[in-house]
């Protein structure tokens, strides 16, 4: 049976920046969390996923002894500032669905230690980041992330992955507390645009911009719709604005190939008259928390974010996609977005528009209208 140093030097082999180990005890603190905010979690529940479940690795896997925890930078190369500032750049090179980066790697890494007598899983609802504190790699910030000791200057822009073995390793020390200094003075919770962070490890994932854009339901509140600002698809502001995070960014990275090709796909105007052929094709395998059924999800994104910029050069393209779309949250949209750019033109257009609206998209002109 292979030693934990020789599992070591193939995790660092398979171009991993960290690996690390613990018991395959259950998560107790990670269950009562959850117990105690049900309501909180309620949607994710909904979507299938069963996080109370995942906090017992043995419900998962009941030969499991050990968890092996490997750390993933997603931020190794810099990405295109166009993309950067609409979209969280965990996604931006996300190879869950197209499986030809990193899938690869951790299925290299399985298959070393199923060909040395080790079988193993990968469950996605296991508590990744507390499973990578308790196995030593690093601390918790204010923001809820995960920071690491080692990779990416110890900033928090890394992807722990837990694979659940049925062989037993001695675990590491755990590195369970919060790392930030008193000095930052709460600055990812001050800067919170939308009020989602509640104090260190407290978060309310409902107000989080990332789960409005993906998994809010309905249009998005009014009172909401100018904190999330330009993002389309996720967020990283409290990760932007966070001290320990400065190294990292100080850093000069070569250019993400792959994410440079990807920026005339995902530019603003093409989203929001994308269709489906459109989005399944180039969009939905590199952000697949929507379907093709919420594509109205995407578009009142866009639409917002458009609104946000306050750029009157959108106001042409909102107007096209109010007259092609029948969606009345991506026409509500359409008309806050137009209102929010404001002047002469969008007046204008929004006058024009009023007559034969009802209902919803109604009141969005009339309130855009009122706010002149």
């Amino acid at each position: 049976m292979i030693c934990k140093n020789e599992v070591i030097e193939k995790a660092y082999e398979c171009g991993f920046g960290d690996i690390g180990f613990t018991t395959a005890e259950p998560f107790d603190s990670q269950k009562a969390l959850l117990l105690e905010r049900q309501n909180e979690y309620a949607w994710v529940f909904k979507l299938g996923l069963d996080l109370i479940a995942g906090t017992d690795p043995k419900q998962i896997f009941p030969e499991a002894r050990s968890i092996i925890v490997l750390l993933e930078g997603y931020f190794k190369e810099a990405f295109p500032q166009s993309m950067e500032k609409h979209f969280g750049r965990c996604y931006l090179d996300d190879d869950r669905m197209t499986k030809d980066r990193l899938a690869k790697r951790v299925k290299t890494f399985r298959i070393f230690l199923r060909e040395n007598g080790i079988d193993s899983r990968v469950p996605f609802n296991l508590p990744h980041r507390l499973a990578a504190a308790r196995a030593g790699m690093g601390t918790f910030g204010k923001n809820c992330l995960f920071y690491s000791n080692k990779v990416v200057r110890q900033g928090s822009w890394v992807l722990p992955i837990a694979v659940v073995v049925d062989h037993e390793f001695l675990p590491d020390e755990p590195t369970l507390q919060v790392g930030c200094p008193d000095w930052c003075r709460n600055a990812c919770i001050v800067a919170c645009p939308t009020g989602a962070l509640k104090g260190p490890r407290k978060i309310d994932p409902t107000r989080c911009i990332s789960y409005l854009t993906y998994f809010g339901e309905g249009i998005t509140p009014m009172a909401l719709r100018e904190p999330m600002g330009l993002w389309v698809y996720g967020c990283d502001h409290c990760q932007n604005v966070c001290p320990r995070n400065a190294p990292w960014l100080a850093k000069e990275l070569p250019l993400n190939q792959k994410v440079a090709s990807m920026v005339d796909d995902f530019n603003l105007k093409k989203l929001l008259q994308m269709d489906k052929a459109v989005f399944n094709g180039k969009i939905w395998p590199h952000m697949f928390y929507i379907s093709d059924k919420d594509i109205w999800r995407w578009k009142m994104n866009v639409a917002r974010a458009m609104g946000n910029s306050r750029e009157p050069e959108y106001i042409p393209e909102l107007l096209t996609a109010f007259r092609s779309n029948d969606d009345e949250r991506v026409l509500g949209m359409l008309a806050w977005a137009i209102g929010r750019i404001g002047g002469p033109k969008a007046k204008a257009v929004l006058n024009g528009i009023l007559p034969g609206s009802n209902g919803l998209v109604q009141k969005e002109i009339v309130f855009a209208l009122d706010n002149f």
